[in-house]
């Protein structure tokens, strides 16, 4: 009984990972859009129902028009125009709450009930609750950085939302995979290859990071070419950035920024190339060898995604997909480790 109660939890995780993927892509649809900083104000329990008649719709616009995206570039906007960025805000914030409440009452009923006596599942669980509820602050905390005096908002907090969201996956998926796939213990274990897969992540996280500070300087809208960015490699006024910004010219200037993320993928590209190589030269098991195709795949579909995104000044399409693919990347990168992982210590 025990055991089908744990399957139950696996594959509501599952659901909460799906959904939680969801909101990322939404997030993306909602930078893309420039709908981020449509609503001005953070009502966890009323901001669900929406504006149902045109007195509450013009309340919200009216708030809108206090904000400084509104004064300083959509002081033209109708009330038609509102509504279009407004919904994809909406949405947003409307999902996180769903996967709040599809979390909260399942687990409070298996808590209550004493349905799950896995003690240690459940204290992941209670993480897996307060992680999502530290990053619907987050994403509060980042859209408040918008409404002060600029109409953007930090790229440092766009990127600590991007990255607690991909956080709060990566952590579902490493509960959920025990449940629903336990290992065998004839896997092979490589501690050098496990290692490497390790800095993989590692390298594939500061990647994100660096293009959720792409998405938040808007540099992938300049130097629209590839390899090279216009003319030169790298242009003068990224090399003189330095002069201004110093060591934080790595993270603040947007050419800089642009420098990076597009030659870093590059490195984790040759980087797992290598990890590949030798790995095929090893005893694995089949499902190791099928998590690193399916890495290689990603890789090289999200490498090829971010190109065309750039070249194209990064439409909407090609930018979620982008977004989308860093997700499933990581996913898959999370699964490989897993299975990659010591049965000894199963």
């Amino acid at each position: 009984m025990q055991n089908k109660t744990q399957k139950i939890v696996g594959y509501w995780l599952l659901l909460g990972a799906f959904l939680v993927i969801a909101m990322v892509v939404i997030g993306g649809i909602t930078r893309l859009t420039h709908s981020g900083l449509s609503i001005v104000a953070w009502k966890p329990i009323s901001g669900i129902v929406p504006p149902l008649n045109l007195a509450e719709w013009n309340t919200e616009f009216n708030n809108y028009k206090t904000s400084p995206e509104y004064i300083k570039y959509n002081y033209h906007y109708s009330l038609e125009d509102f509504k279009s960025i407004f919904w994809w805000e909406f949405i947003h914030r409307f999902i996180g709450r769903v996967i709040g409440f599809i979390f909260l009452f399942p687990f409070l009923w298996f808590y209550f009930t004493k349905k799950l006596q896995d003690k240690k599942l459940r204290k992941h669980l209670i993480v897996i609750f307060l992680l999502g509820g530290l990053q619907g602050f987050i994403g509060w905390f980042m859209v408040k950085s918008g409404l002060v005096n600029r109409p953007s908002v930090s790229h440092y907090r766009l990127a600590l939302h991007l990255s607690t969201a991909l956080f709060l996956v990566a952590y579902i998926l490493w509960t959920a995979l025990p449940i629903l796939s336990p290992i065998s213990k004839k896997l092979n274990f490589h501690p050098k290859l496990y290692s490497k897969l390790k800095i993989m992540l590692g390298l594939v996280s500061i990647q994100i990071v660096y293009g959720a500070f792409t998405a938040g300087l808007k540099a992938g809208y300049i130097y629209t070419t590839y390899p090279k960015m216009g003319p030169d490699w790298l242009p003068d006024t990224g090399i003189k950035a330095f002069q201004n910004l110093g060591f934080m010219a790595f993270f603040e200037n947007p050419i800089l920024v642009q420098f990076i993320h597009r030659w870093f993928a590059a490195l984790v590209l040759f980087y797992f190339v290598k990890f590949y190589l030798s790995a095929r030269k090893l005893g694995l098991s089949p499902i190791q060898t099928h998590c690193n195709n399916a890495l290689m795949l990603f890789l090289a579909v999200q490498i090829t995604l971010g190109i065309f995104t750039l070249i194209n000044a990064v439409p909407v399409t090609l930018g979620v997909l982008h977004q989308l693919g860093a997700v499933i990347l990581l996913a898959t990168l999370i699964v490989a480790l897993y299975f990659y992982k010591d049965t000894k210590n199963v």
